[in-house]
């Protein structure tokens, strides 16, 4: 429900956007401003897609991590979409997405939220292990240690002249 409400709010600030442009400069240069937008917005994200591309490329050949490549190849294909979307908004932000500083910015919020995420989902993950281990009575990884004697039975422990398998005894 959360993200129809975005969508539509989005929709209708588009709308007005472009209304309230169309009437301050006129309908015509409204729509040029829009193939304006969309024709820089396509040259802009063949170019830096080229460019994040040949450097996935270099990152794999001298075989370090792509991160960066990686979050950079996210935020322009997000541009993209953004530049396709009819709306005057859409296209200014999605040009702002496909400028480098901006790009950097917005790439570092994202491998922070990315890792804040992370450590969230390996807490939950945690203690939904320790809660299933106390639901079944048995004590987690890492918790106490029961001492014990392990029993082998196998084909040579057949061969003991009074009949009993070998045990182990605790350590």
């Amino acid at each position: 429900m959360p993200i129809f409400v975005v969508i539509l709010l989005a929709v209708a600030a588009e709308i007005a956007v472009l209304v309230a442009l169309g009437q301050a400069i006129g309908v015509l240069p409204t729509l040029g401003l829009l193939v304006a937008a969309a024709v820089l917005g396509g040259w802009l994200l063949r170019r830096e897609g080229r460019r994040t591309l040949g450097e996935l490329r270099e990152a794999a050949r001298s075989q370090r991590s792509p991160d960066r490549e990686i979050s950079d190849g996210v935020l322009i294909a997000a541009a993209g979409l953004l530049i396709i979307l009819p709306g005057l908004i859409s296209d200014v932000a999605g040009l702002l997405l496909l400028v480098p500083p901006i790009r950097s910015a917005l790439r570092g919020r994202m491998l922070r939220a990315a890792e804040r995420r992370s450590q969230q989902v390996q807490d939950q993950l945690w203690l939904h292990t320790q809660r299933a281990y106390r639901r079944r009575g048995a004590t987690a990884p890492g918790g106490d240690v029961i001492d014990g004697e392990v029993v082998s039975v196998t084909e040579e422990d057949a061969d003991v002249p009074d009949g009993e398998p070998k045990s182990l005894p605790p350590q």
